[in-house]
């Protein structure tokens, strides 16, 4: 598979704040790479990058082989957190200026917004002026799609059509970056890239984020109390299918309960991608 698009070691510095710290990257065609991170991490900086449209302090962004430029940035469909979209224009009139932007003839608008073509963008709902943000960047059938954040707020019914044509687009070649923070969306990409503080934290599958990391299951016929118990020593729980699962080791977690005079079953079960993003982010490292 051909790399579309590339950073090496690359790096953003405003002032004395390091946005974007050594980042390697990689996107090939055909595949679903998630740049996965909190706010704040890094994600739409680098993607301006490697867009060309913030020099970087240090290190290369590559699309195609190539600096970016007017050139290679014809062969990529960009979805900004913005959705690029003008407001007062209607579906149409920004489908037709994006084909005229690019130079390419204009294709058929899709059958997905062609009922709201005469419609002012600003007025639609969100999940709809997503579909046609997204429409719109792959007008020209480009051959990367970098999309940020793009179905946030968003309903699911929204967000599963939107993924759909994302993969579809895969199925011609397409290359995908895509950011977010959605634990969901992100087991659906081939590849993660996880971001803390502005550098890649851990790298890969879904599996190989996870790794070998593990939590604590309790289980607790009172699971209210047992939840506030470990809560109150500072824990992150979370509450899954009547259990809780919890960071730390089973010696320390049932150390807790017995202080609050709960009984509970507690058990080391491997961790999930959630699970693994909270221990990368806060560990800074890849186990």
């Amino acid at each position: 598979m051909a790399v579309l698009a590339e950073t090496r070691r690359l790096t953003r510095r405003f002032g004395t704040f390091t946005a974007v710290d050594a980042v390697d990257l990689a996107v090939l065609s055909g595949e679903v790479v998630g740049l996965l991170g909190s706010n704040g991490a890094g994600k739409t900086t680098l993607i301006r990058l490697l867009l060309g449209l913030l020099r970087p302090s240090g290190g290369d962004a590559l699309l195609f082989g190539a600096l970016p430029s007017m050139s290679t940035r014809r062969r990529v469909g960009y979805v900004p957190q913005t959705l690029g979209l003008y407001d007062d224009m209607t579906v149409l009139e920004n489908w037709a200026f994006t084909a005229a932007a690019f130079g390419s003839a204009r294709p058929v608008l899709p059958e997905s917004i062609r009922a709201s073509k005469d419609e002012l963008v600003g007025s639609l709902p969100l999940g709809l002026q997503r579909r046609v943000a997204f429409a719109v960047a792959f007008s020209h059938e480009p051959e990367l799609l970098v999309l940020d954040e793009p179905t946030s707020g968003v309903a699911p019914l929204s967000r599963a059509r939107l993924w759909q044509d994302i993969r579809e687009s895969t199925e011609h070649g397409t290359g995908v970056l895509v950011t977010t923070h959605n634990m969901e969306e992100a087991e659906q990409c081939d590849r993660l890239v996880v971001m803390a503080e502005g550098a890649v934290a851990a790298e890969g599958t879904v599996a190989d984020v996870i790794g070998s990391r593990t939590v604590v299951q309790v289980t607790c016929d009172d699971w209210r109390k047992a939840f506030a118990a470990l809560e109150e020593e500072g824990l992150i729980v979370q509450l899954q299918s009547g259990a809780l699962r919890v960071p730390g080791s089973p010696g320390q977690v049932g150390e807790i309960l017995a202080r609050h005079h709960l009984a509970a079953t507690v058990a080391t079960v491997p961790a999930n991608l959630e699970e693994a993003f909270v221990s990368v982010v806060t560990n800074g490292t890849h186990r």
